[in-house]
C-alpha cells in the first residue's frame, strides 16, 4: 500500500500488527520505547525533520529489537577464507540465471553501460550475488534490522542511527510504508541491496515512470546499480583484475597495502609482484591475497575492482562478483 506524505504514519495508528517478540540482550518482549536513546531519536526527528512525535512513537511500539539480527552481524560471510567464500558464489545455477537475467534485460543493461560505463555483466553479477536475480531480497522488515542495529548494537550503532533517519525519509519520500519493507539483516533493500542512504543517493527511474521501484522492477535496479558505481569511481573499459605471480623469493605484501591502488604496476614488481596483463607500468594496483587450502593465491586489483568494494568493503565480495562476471560472460 502506498502513502501520501501526510498520511503515512496515520495509517500506522490503524494497522494490525502481528505478535512478535522483541528481544535485547537477555529481556524479552523489551518496549522500544522505554529506551531513552530511542526517546532522544524521535526528538531529533522531530526538530530536525518535521516528524510527528505522535506518529513515531506509534511506529517504534510496533517495531521489534530482534537478537537474531545481532547475531547475524557477528558472522558475515566475507571473513570466511577465500576458498570457503567462493563456492557460495560461484555456483553452475548462479552462472545460469545469471546468463539467463542477463539475455532477459540485454537491452537495458546495453543502455545503462552505454550511459554509464558500467559493465553489464558486472552489473548482472551484483544483482546476482545480492539477491540471486531477485529472488531473495531478504526476509526482515527493515524498520525492525535498523532499529536493532541502531540501538542495540554499540558497535555500529551511529552509522545506523543515520541510516534509520535515511530510511524514514526514504518512505516519506517515496510513500512507502516503513512496516512493510523488508530486506536483509542489516536493512539493505531491493534487487540491489541498497541501503537506506544509498537508495536515496544514488536510486533512479531509469525506465521513467515516475517510480524508483528497486524491489520488482529490474529496469530500475539496473539503472541505479549502474548509477552507483559510476558514482563511485568506476572507469569505463578499464580492467578490473588479473592474476599476479610472485617473481621474487619471499616477496611480502606491504603494511600499508589496502584496497586502493596506490602502487604502480613498476612499483608492485619491484616488491616482487608482476601483472599477467602487461598494462602499462605507471598504472595504479594493489595486491588482493586470496587464501586457498594449501596457498595464497595473488591478484593485481585496479581502480574498477576498487569502485566494486564501494559496494561492499571486502576484497572477498568484490572478487565474487567479478569472477561471476567473467563466468556469466563467457558462459
Amino acid at each position: 500500500m502506498k502513502f501520501t506524505c501526510s498520511s503515512l504514519f496515520s495509517f500506522i495508528l490503524l494497522c494490525t500488527m502481528h505478535t512478535v517478540h522483541a528481544i535485547e540482550t537477555s529481556t524479552d518482549n523489551q518496549n522500544l520505547l522505554s529506551l531513552p536513546k530511542v526517546k532522544k531519536f524521535i526528538q531529533t526527528m522531530q526538530t530536525q525533520h518535521q516528524f510527528s512525535e505522535k506518529m513515531l512513537t506509534t511506529l517504534f511500539s510496533h517495531t521489534k529489537i530482534k537478537q537474531n539480527i545481532i547475531k547475524a552481524m557477528q558472522r558475515p560471510a566475507e571473513k570466511k577464507p577465500w576458498y570457503s567464500y567462493r563456492p557460495i558464489f560461484l555456483t553452475k545455477k548462479r552462472i545460469q540465471k545469471g546468463r539467463a537475467f542477463y539475455k532477459k534485460y540485454k537491452t537495458t543493461l546495453q543502455y545503462a553501460e552505454k550511459i554509464y560505463g558500467v559493465s553489464g555483466y558486472i552489473i548482472t553479477a551484483i544483482i546476482g550475488v545480492e539477491t540471486f536475480y531477485g529472488k531473495h531480497q531478504g526476509s526482515y522488515r527493515v524498520i525492525d534490522a535498523l532499529s536493532t542495529l541502531a540501538f542495540a548494537y554499540p558497535p555500529r550503532s551511529s552509522f545506523f542511527r543515520q541510516q534509520l533517519v535515511e530510511f524514514l525519509l526514504m518512505c516519506k519520500e517515496e510513500n512507502l510504508n516503513p512496516l512493510e519493507l523488508k530486506g536483509s539483516y542489516a536493512g539493505a533493500m531491493g534487487m540491489g541491496q541498497f541501503i537506506p542512504g544509498s537508495f536515496r543517493n544514488f536510486a533512479i527511474d531509469f525506465d521513467g515512470d515516475g517510480k524508483k521501484d528497486i524491489w520488482h522492477n529490474p529496469v530500475d535496479a539496473i539503472g541505479s546499480v549502474a548509477y552507483y558505481f559510476q558514482q563511485h569511481g568506476w572507469e569505463k573499459n578499464l580492467s578490473i583484475a588479473y592474476p599476479a605471480t610472485v617473481i621474487k623469493k619471499g616477496a611480502s605484501i606491504p603494511k600499508e597495502m589496502s584496497l586502493l591502488p596506490r602502487y604502480s604496476i613498476d612499483e608492485l614488481k619491484k616488491i616482487g609482484f608482476q601483472d599477467k596483463a602487461n598494462l602499462p607500468g605507471d598504472t595504479l594496483a594493489t595486491i588482493i591475497p586470496l587464501e586457498q587450502k594449501k596457498t595464497i593465491e595473488y591478484w593485481l586489483a585496479y581502480q574498477n575492482f576498487y569502485a566494486i568494494t564501494r559496494y561492499n568493503h571486502s576484497a572477498h565480495y568484490a572478487m565474487a562478483v567479478f569472477q561471476l562476471s567473467q563466468a556469466i560472460e563467457h558462459l
